[in-house]
């Protein structure tokens, strides 16, 4: 470890924290030969006290779904009983040991990490990845997964890796890189048979940058004669390849030195990505090569003969594949794919046959088919996706070779790989593709567009691939509308061609369903009605859809897809009881059938129903859960709505303008109109409780510009009351007119109750007060206790300004009372200030000691105080069970409570509020 002193001293304190009960992850980066496998070695070495699990990726065009991970746990398999039954049987299903539904990808990493905490749990446990950028996708995913959630278990998490790709994004970086002149020298010295020029030295030390590997190497396969000058160094010639390429050079050089038998073992070895040494000793076989063809490669240190096969340095296993002729190397994948059961391994027999074939061959081309479907039933979406790829290059039949193409693109989507997914769906579209195929190649378009930027791109997409298969396929149609529908609504006015309106125009020439219309049929009546002929026309579609997504009555598929459009359908008419329904329903199955891309969406979604039902502990652990998800899984599409939002009602100017700012720069530039409304619309309601009724009228009227996006209905009562206070009744007669719209057809207390408030505000006398105790008497017979209490608050201030301060100090009291207790506080120091101008001394509120829970600690205590057991709450926040018990140990001792039954009474449960 010449020259690496930092570096070890680094790795040796990661390693007493594992021995210490602590986590640690780690990606150690840099240039191939840069010493990255020295220090993983290292590592290893020095875990006394640990065990140590180790796998490395192979560099291959083959991709085996699961491979990588499969090296990791294949020895810690026999824990895998102590495990919750689905995260067991994903993960057997992943490793091919069980047959069943393909596993979601996340679930499978979170079996991975509660295997690696039950290992940890007997003796602290050190994973050492190498080469992780040749991983197969799938591993790297789960792996990344484990190494965000690791917290309190004893493990630690080391990658190597040449350039980390997104699954590692965000993790902690030892970036190494060439050593210091000194250490260089020192190095190149060990490797040289004599002595060497100093001038010499010099430019193989400048010319390999410190490089270890290229310092050892490109001297080798080099006579004295060719060393004693340096005219014979690759760097000396005019044009030198990059360094990578002349210690590649330099390994050729040295496998030329061998016999062609030792060179032909070699090519072999290289072929086969995963070393094993029995099917490569076959296939030796068939190609009539001996046994003693391994001794001169071995004797040259270029290759370990063990339990596996393994080249000094992946490079080298490239030179000794790359430098062989084409025929020879179909040579090599042909007795490959012969040596290989087709039973126990049939994806490496495909792929090895394809590898073999000198053109197009449809018997490989339906064997990679196959093959495909097996990965994805293992979940394994990239590997099916490699294995389409391959399957559309031995292809002849033009017609057959686009429909591949577009087989391969849409797995390609699936896996999340949207550039490849557009060149597969190039090329699908350059063939002769039926009308159905064309106008699913649409339809797929318009799904990458939608799933990578949720942006203006998608509607018309979808929009133009709906109106083409209606007369197809009417249902799938049907539903493209529907995805159409929810795409314009996150673009909102940022559109263009896929406008609401032109969306809802096309919605309504789809042809009646034969059957009587099911729930997606009367979702898409409601919602095209509502976007042409407004709330009215709409109501009574819109309200059979709502009751059948609160019921039972829909596939878990549809739900999945389409029940964020039930619940803005529910908000259409104000059904605060039908919403929650639905998002109970939709946050369930997302989290049981470990949908963790639509997941984070539903999470939002209940968010803004907490805070807007004043729970705003209950919407903050929501957000927090919202935010686990995300950094589990790498990223996210979700805007930060739910955290603007209750940011606003916190009234917390400090926290919350500048995400304002951040997400309205953001969504602008990526076309996400729903993100821009969402953003105003948490302006409008923060500088309504702060009493800046100007800067409330202007974010209010942004907000409700565009009359298609579901927030903006939300934004109409802001509207009213900052344009009211700010002296334009102009304005807030026209917005109170536009609220009624759709108060009027909901004809629930909630509608009218907030129609009553906001009718008050631009009214006098007898009628304004009539008006507000109807709005009071309405708004407590619902559960959304912030509009009760805005109402107290309004009422008060009305009956002040009427010079009846005794009818306002109760008022006022009330508001102030329930602003305080919910943590509205700017809406609270409104009520304070009116309370005062009364003469009333008002004191202010003191912080609680829940409030020193951690978001994420909140979350934890609130599942445990609904009962959720530790292994139970681990799974559903995607952590270890020790890390849950860790937590809980935290807000026991921040709480001062000794038990899970005391949680309860320190953290009451709201009226109307649900276990989570």
């Amino acid at each position: 470890m010449m020259g690496r002193r930092g570096e070890c001293d680094l790795l040796d304190r990661l390693a007493d924290d594992v021995r210490g009960g602590r986590s640690r992850a780690l990606v150690v980066r840099g240039e191939p030969g840069v010493g990255k496998t020295a220090l993983l070695d290292y590592l290893a070495g020095r875990a006394a006290g640990c065990q140590v699990a180790r796998a490395s990726g192979v560099q291959s065009e083959m991709e085996l779904a699961f491979a990588g991970l499969h090296q990791v746990c294949a020895p810690m398999l026999g824990r895998g009983g102590h495990l919750p039954g689905p995260q067991h049987e994903a993960l057997r299903t992943a490793f091919g040991l069980a047959g069943g539904p393909p596993p979601d990808r996340f679930l499978v990493g979170l079996a991975a990490l509660g295997l690696l905490s039950e290992m940890a749990g007997e003796q602290p446990l050190i994973c050492l990845v190498d080469d992780m950028q040749w991983l197969d996708r799938a591993s790297a995913q789960a792996l990344g997964f484990v190494a965000r959630r690791l917290a309190a278990d004893p493990v630690g998490l080391v990658f190597g890796a040449r350039e980390p790709g997104r699954e590692l994004a965000g993790l902690p970086e030892l970036e190494i890189g060439g050593l210091g002149e000194r250490d260089a020298r020192a190095l190149l010295d060990s490797a040289l048979a004599g002595p060497l020029d100093d001038r010499v030295v010099d430019q193989i030390v400048a010319e390999t940058q410190g490089n270890p590997l290229a310092l050892l190497e490109l001297p080798r396969g080099l006579s004295p004669a060719e060393l004693a000058g340096g005219f014979g160094l690759p760097g000396a010639l005019p044009g030198a390849a990059p360094l990578s390429e002349r210690i590649a050079g330099s390994f050729r050089r040295q496998l030329e030195a061998l016999p062609e038998p030792s060179r032909r073992l070699l090519l072999l070895a290289a072929a086969e990505p995963y070393g094993d040494l029995p099917l490569i000793w076959r296939a030796a076989g068939r190609l009539g090569i001996p046994a003693a063809a391994a001794s001169p490669a071995v004797d040259a240190g270029l290759v370990e003969f063990g339990t596996r096969v393994r080249f000094r340095h992946p490079l080298l296993r490239s030179a000794a594949y790359r430098a062989a002729p084409a025929a020879d190397r179909q040579a090599v994948h042909a007795a490959l794919a012969g040596a290989t059961d087709p039973q126990a391994a049939p994806e490496r027999r495909a792929w090895h046959r394809a590898q073999a074939a000198a053109g197009p061959d449809e018997e490989v081309a339906a064997e990679l088919e196959q093959s495909a479907g097996r990965a994805q039933a293992r979940g394994g979406l990239a590997a099916a996706a490699a294995f389409l790829e391959r399957a559309v290059l031995l292809t002849a039949d033009p017609a057959r070779r686009a429909e591949r193409s577009l087989a391969a693109a849409q797995a390609q989507m699936q896996a999340g790989a949207f550039d490849n997914a557009l060149v597969l769906l190039a090329a699908a579209e350059s063939g002769p593709l039926d009308e159905f195929a064309s106008a699913r190649a649409d339809l797929l378009r318009g799904h990458v567009a939608f799933a990578s930027s949720l942006g203006s791109d998608a509607p018309p997409l979808l929009l133009k691939a709906a109106k083409r298969l209606e007369p197809l396929d009417r249902d799938l149609a049907r539903d493209t509308y529907l995805t159409a529908w929810i795409a314009a609504t996150y673009a909102g006015p940022l559109a263009g061609a896929g406008h609401m309106q032109e969306v809802c125009r096309a919605a309504q020439a789809l042809p009646p369903p034969e059957q009587p219309s099911g729930a997606l049929d009367l979702l898409l009546e409601g919602l095209a009605l509502l976007g042409t002929d407004g709330p009215a026309a709409a109501a009574p579609a819109l309200r059979r859809a709502v009751r059948a997504f609160a019921s039972e009555d829909v596939s878990m598929k549809d739900r999945l897809r389409f029940g964020p459009m039930a619940q803005g359908a529910a908000i259409a008419l104000w059904d605060e009881n039908g919403q929650r329904a639905i998002l109970a329903r939709q946050v369930q199955l997302a989290r049981t059938a470990g949908a963790l891309d639509q997941l984070p969406i539903d999470l939002v979604a209940l968010a803004i129903d907490d805070a807007w039902r004043g729970d705003f502990a209950g919407a903050a652990a929501l957000i927090a859960e919202c935010d686990a998800v995300c950094e589990a899984t790498g990223g996210s599409r979700v805007s930060p709505v739910a955290a603007m939002f209750l940011g606003a009602l916190r009234g917390r100017q400090a926290e919350v303008t500048p995400l304002i700012e951040a997400t309205l720069a953001a969504a602008e530039a990526g076309g996400q109109g729903g993100a821009v409304t969402g953003a105003h619309w948490a302006s409008s309601v923060l500088h309504n409780g702060l009493g800046r009724y100007a800067d409330a009228l202007s974010a209010a009227q942004e907000a409700t510009r565009d009359a298609s996006v579901f927030v903006s209905i939300l934004d109409v009562p802001e509207l009213v009351e900052a344009a009211a206070r700010a002296g334009n009744a102009d304005v807030a007669a026209r917005a109170l007119l536009r609220l009624a719209e759709t108060t009027q057809p909901g004809g629930n207390d909630l509608a009218l109750g907030i129609e009553a408030r906001c009718r008050a505000l631009l009214s006098d006398g007898k009628t304004a007060e009539r008006l507000y105790q109807e709005a009071i008497d309405r708004l407590g017979r619902t559960q959304l206790r912030p509009d009760l209490a805005r109402a107290h608050l309004l009422y008060g201030e009305w009956l002040r300004r009427q010079a009846r301060r005794g009818d306002a100090r109760e008022q006022l009291r009330t508001a102030y009372g329930m602003l305080e207790a919910i943590g509205m506080e700017a809406f609270a120091e409104r009520a304070r200030r009116e309370l005062i101008a009364t003469g009333e001394t008002v004191r202010k509120r003191t912080v609680e000691t829940a409030d020193q829970l951690t978001a994420q600690e909140t979350l934890i205590a609130r599942l445990a105080r609904d009962g959720r057991s530790n292994p139970e709450i681990a799974a559903q926040l995607f952590l270890s069970t020790r890390t849950v018990e860790w937590h809980l140990r935290k807000v026991f001792t921040k709480l001062g409570i000794g038990s899970r039954r005391e949680l309860r009474e320190a953290l009451p449960v709201l009226p109307g509020g649900t276990g989570r």
